[in-house]
């Protein structure tokens, strides 16, 4: 038997691993910032918990009155190798003082190619790789849209039921929930088409290659593999609601892209660099994508994101076609970098598989006693729990409510997610000890008990 060796970047300026609270949540600071917040932002900004940052590191965030809350939540799974990590400070600090800006698309820096260069490395496949930087998830996602039609010379493109892609135009129409994200904001771009999604928990049994089978007819019935550019998917949904497809669901699905030439783009915004206890969730399933769209844990919480794919897919747009002013911006490639050393050799992958250990062990144990819980699920540091009416087994997203304002009120961040509004997800940083992570899960217990 061998062991691992985790190194835990705490990160942050010497916080106090504990949760600690000296006022109501939220405080009188924050209550005080938040009229502010209310006449100087515009209203469509909201704010889960309403609290003001002072600080963060390891798996604590202090507040503007003093309380020091539990992070289950890494900035939505941005912080994965801890706030304010050593290594990253440290990297954006030397690259502020030789630079903050050229634009890579006027005069290049080194820093953009190595990212890309570690990029093409660590995503599945040893095949030949290119890589593009931009700023945000769903920009990266756009982006992987245009270079699959340009490769293709096709239009269509199917994303999936219960998808979050991102709030621009196109990436509101690959996102399948209204409320919040696309009510009131259409029309959506064109040629975007959905297919149903392998749901486990409430697919009544149907296996994975089953589920394929049922979103291959739909596709070929009403789109045609001839006009399709690209399938978007999340190897493991996030906002969707932290589904995980059976297995051999998205193996299938890559097996009838290859066979007729569709573009297969994992979008791994939320569950890359780690995050499930691989580097990239499709490593659980063996599969290899065309593109794979990173964002989120990359850099640390500076704004970064990519499509890492296939050469010549990404090589097909014209020069100029890909770029933005800041995409791939210095500093946050310096972060970038630095991030992606601590994922590789502090452990952070094993560090991962090992949170999730303890979240599946607890909440199940929770599951057991308590019927309201129809589903624990995820795998490494992204695991949910789906709220549901015990009687009826329908989705409960007033008690999903009580239970995450019950958790924010004793100071534990969690949240909330699911096409229904009826899940509470679990996404703690890496660097998260085991003593704040099983505090944090009492709260959760206590919460459930009194709602």
């Amino acid at each position: 038997m061998t062991t691992t060796t985790v190194s835990i970047p705490r990160g942050g300026p010497g916080l106090e691993q504990r949760r600690r609270l000296v006022t109501e949540i939220p405080g009188p600071r924050s209550r005080e910032l938040m009229d502010r917040k209310r006449i100087a932002v515009a209203a469509g900004v909201g704010v889960s918990l309403p609290v003001f940052t002072e600080a963060a590191g390891g798996g604590v965030l202090t507040d503007v009155d003093g309380n020091s809350l539990i992070d289950l939540g890494s900035g939505i799974a941005v912080t994965g190798v801890g706030n304010s990590a050593p290594g990253v400070v440290d990297a954006v600090v030397e690259q502020v003082q030789r630079f903050t800006h050229s634009c890579f698309m006027i005069t290049a820096y080194d820093g953009y190619v190595a990212v890309c260069e570690a990029l093409n490395r660590l995503t599945p496949g040893d095949h030949e790789k290119r890589s593009a930087l931009f700023n945000t998830g769903a920009e990266a996602v756009e982006n992987a849209v245009k270079i699959a039609r340009s490769y293709t010379g096709r239009s269509a493109v199917v994303a999936f039921d219960h998808a979050y892609h991102g709030r621009t135009n196109l990436t509101m129409a690959l996102t399948a929930k209204a409320m919040p994200y696309k009510s009131g904001f259409g029309p959506f771009a064109p040629e975007i088409y959905r297919a149903p999604l392998s749901y486990p928990y409430r697919d009544g049994g149907v296996t994975g290659r089953e589920a394929a089978a049922r979103a291959i007819q739909q596709i070929e019935k009403q789109v045609g593999a001839a006009n399709l550019a690209a399938v978007v998917i999340e190897p493991i949904q996030g906002e969707g609601g932290f589904i995980v497809p059976a297995p051999g669901f998205l193996a299938a699905l890559v097996e009838w892209c290859r066979l007729h030439d569709v573009v297969f783009i994992a979008d791994e915004v939320q569950t890359g660099f780690a995050r499930t206890g691989r580097m990239f969730a499709s490593e659980h399933e063996g599969i290899v994508p065309d593109l794979v769209v990173t964002a989120k844990g990359i850099a640390g919480g500076l704004p970064l994101s990519a499509v890492t794919g296939r050469a010549d897919i990404m090589d097909a747009p014209h020069v100029g076609g890909l770029g933005g002013t800041y995409g791939g911006n210095p500093v946050a490639c310096a972060a970038a970098l630095a991030a992606i050393e601590a994922y590789e050799h502090d452990g952070l992958v094993e560090r991962a598989a090992q949170i999730g250990d303890l979240l599946l062990e607890r909440l199940r144990g929770l599951q057991a006693d308590d019927p309201r819980i129809g589903d624990v699920r995820g795998r490494g540091a992204m695991i949910a729990v789906e709220l549901v009416d015990p009687s009826t087994g329908e989705p409960d997203a007033q008690l999903t409510g009580r239970v995450a304002a019950a958790c924010h009120a004793q100071g534990v961040i969690v949240l909330t997610c699911g096409t229904f509004g009826n899940v509470i997800r679990f996404l703690p940083p890496l660097a998260i000890g085991d003593d704040l992570l099983h505090d944090g899960l009492d709260v959760v217990a206590a919460a459930l008990a009194s709602s």
